[in-house]
């Protein structure tokens, strides 16, 4: 009987200290399609509000916030959501326009960008109690997005490299590789491994299409992701349609995804695509979206990385260089076989009101269009990082969500429609769950992808205008216990807090 008493009590040690160490990444009732506001501030106009880090060590948000010339990083007191303030500011104007920032262990990397915006940028180290300068390092042309390795170990950003107005000077597209443990060492890398594969990539989608450009010049780096082991990163190329891998120990581009077009006139997949007829109605449409996607994450599954990405679309604007145009426009030639019905196809009520690019269609070199594109997709995708297969799409399904909840804006439908920018996954109860932030519509979608390849949709979040910025707390970090979505809204300066319901 002694013995049995003894064996129950170490088991009961046993199992209370396992409960005790064990540090969940949430809260197993936690319903993620249940995800309310329960916190907003406002912080200032236009640009007050771009993108967000969370310091669990300090229970603060740092913010960033480029307003009327002014250039910081906003310091919000976030030990309450419900009741957030700010506390104070990093001022970096002096240094140049903050673009983003990311948080590990108590220091605070952040991306900026030089006066000149040709020139190289700086990755700025602070801490996160007092916000004192750790360090100052030169990085790649327009460090757009700044991300720390899971491990911490390093620091990455991606380097755009866009060119100036007249395109007389295009800096080579890089990734700056930062070695924490190693005096914040940098190793700034461009594509150049890569352009012997130049014709091979663009035949499956790859695009390079600058005015007067090389392959190197021409590739412009815009988000990151990194595996949770801290050995392999994925690079969103927005303007070149493809997504490139990286090994990080040896600063190596292993490969670069390109990943093709999207079809319009494929069940699932119809759009609308005038902003003059009132209210959203999709049809098929022989047109073909360009994915170019901006954010990225991975979530990793049975030994697959799985890479989501949000597919907004960008084009190349410059004084120099134009690439859009709308399907009405005169200097537009559409090829009189393959669209017999040209002159209809131009009003405004068909497909006259698209915006396209010029780069992309003239397939027999006659001076004519044979395929129409539009930038973006309108969706968010899955693809497989170690192959680069798309393993699913949204097809039109944001639009379809938020034109049920009244917020589709029809005046986006000739562009690139609810624009899908951000994206961010974590764990809500026992669903992994991505939040899908679409600049146009003002919301953000939540997604069961539990199944990485069939997620399934949960609920439509209504927040800012323009959410920039989509960032996850996940429960253990999260100074309430439980899982957070911060939203910031790059038009209205407007934070939002959002936490799902328990059940």
């Amino acid at each position: 009987m002694r013995k049995f008493l003894l064996f129950a009590l170490l088991l009961t040690i046993g199992i209370t200290s396992c409960k005790k160490d064990k540090s969940p990444e949430s809260i197993d009732n936690e319903d993620p399609a249940t995800f309310s506001e329960i916190g907003s501030l406002d912080i200032g106009g236009v640009g007050a509000a771009e993108i967000s880090a969370f310091d669990p060590l300090t229970n603060r948000l740092f913010v960033v916030k480029n307003e009327a010339g002014i250039n910081k990083i906003e310091v919000i007191d976030f030990k309450n959501p419900s009741a957030m303030n700010s506390i104070g500011s990093i001022d970096i104007t002096d240094l140049g326009a903050v673009n983003s920032v990311a948080v590990h262990d108590g220091k605070l990397a952040a991306a900026i960008e030089a006066k000149d915006k040709q020139a190289n940028g700086k990755v700025a180290v602070f801490k996160t109690t007092d916000y004192s300068k750790i360090t100052e390092v030169i990085v790649g042309a327009l460090p757009d997005m700044v991300t720390f390795s899971p491990d911490g170990k390093y620091i990455l950003t991606a380097n755009e490299g866009e060119p100036n107005a007249d395109y007389t000077n295009d800096p080579s597209g890089t990734i700056s590789i930062i070695s924490v443990n190693n005096n914040y060492a940098v190793t700034t890398i461009d594509f150049s491994s890569m352009a012997s594969q130049q014709t091979a990539l663009m035949q499956k989608g790859f695009r390079i299409f600058g005015l007067n450009s090389t392959f190197v010049k021409d590739i412009e780096p815009e988000y990151i992701t990194i595996s949770s082991d801290s050995k392999t990163a994925w690079i969103t190329l927005q303007e070149n349609n493809g997504i490139a891998k990286l090994d990080i120990a040896s600063k190596t581009i292993t490969n670069i995804f390109p990943l093709g077009f999207k079809d319009y006139s494929l069940d699932g997949n119809f759009i609308d695509p005038s902003d003059k007829e009132v209210g959203y109605k999709a049809a098929k449409w022989n047109v073909k979206g360009i994915y170019m996607p901006d954010a990225i994450a991975v979530l990793e599954e049975n030994g697959i990385p799985y890479l989501f990405t949000a597919n907004e679309g960008d084009a190349r604007e410059y004084a120099a260089f134009t690439e859009v145009k709308r399907v009405k426009e005169n200097t537009v030639l559409l090829d009189a076989v393959k669209f017999p019905n040209a002159t209809d196809l131009k009003k405004d009520e068909q497909l006259g009101r698209l915006n396209i690019t010029t780069t992309l269609g003239d397939t027999d070199k006659d001076g004519d269009l044979d395929e129409l594109y539009s930038l973006g997709s309108r969706s968010f995708s899955v693809w497989n990082g170690i192959t680069g297969a798309q393993v699913f799409d949204s097809k039109n399904e944001l639009d379809r969500k938020c034109n049920d909840a009244g917020a589709y804006d029809d005046g986006r439908s000739d562009d690139k429609s609810v624009e899908p920018e951000g994206i961010t996954i974590g764990i809500v109860g026992n669903k992994k769950t991505a939040f899908v932030g679409m600049e146009r519509a003002d919301a953000v979608a939540v997604y069961d992808v539990t199944t990485p390849s069939n997620p399934v949709f949960l609920q439509l979040l209504k927040c800012g205008d323009a959410p920039e910025g989509v960032l996850f707390i996940p429960a253990k970090n999260s100074p309430t216990k439980k899982s957070l979505l911060v939203v910031s809204s790059e038009e209205d300066g407007v934070i939002k807090v959002y936490t799902p319901k328990s059940i």
